[in-house]
């Protein structure tokens, strides 16, 4: 197996371990560097096309946990956000009346 695609597997696990944490700024570091991994493994002059596809495989499944766990949070900010719009309104109203 190439260095580039066992830092590929390494970086994939970092990540995988992030994204159970919810740590959004190792996340963000760790998404960069996966990046620069992708490029450096494509780059190779010399390289096992079979590792290299089923790592990148693993890494477009991660992402996709990935996207679906943004999505999921964005809608929870969201849904927070509109109650406390809610309850802000909500306590001016009584302050004009109370």
């Amino acid at each position: 197996m190439s260095l580039s695609v066992q830092r590929l597997e390494q970086t994939g696990c970092a990540l995988r371990a992030a994204l159970a944490a919810r740590d959004w700024a190792a996340i963000g570091e760790l998404d960069q560097l996966c990046r620069a991994l992708v490029d450096e493994a494509m780059d190779e002059s010399v390289r096992d096309e079979a590792q290299l596809r089923g790592r990148l495989e693993e890494l477009l499944a991660l992402y996709r946990e990935l996207v679906q766990l943004c999505q999921s949070e964005q809608q929870r900010l969201a849904s927070e956000l509109l109650q406390l719009n809610q309850s802000q309104q909500g306590a001016k109203v009584y302050q004009l009346f109370g």
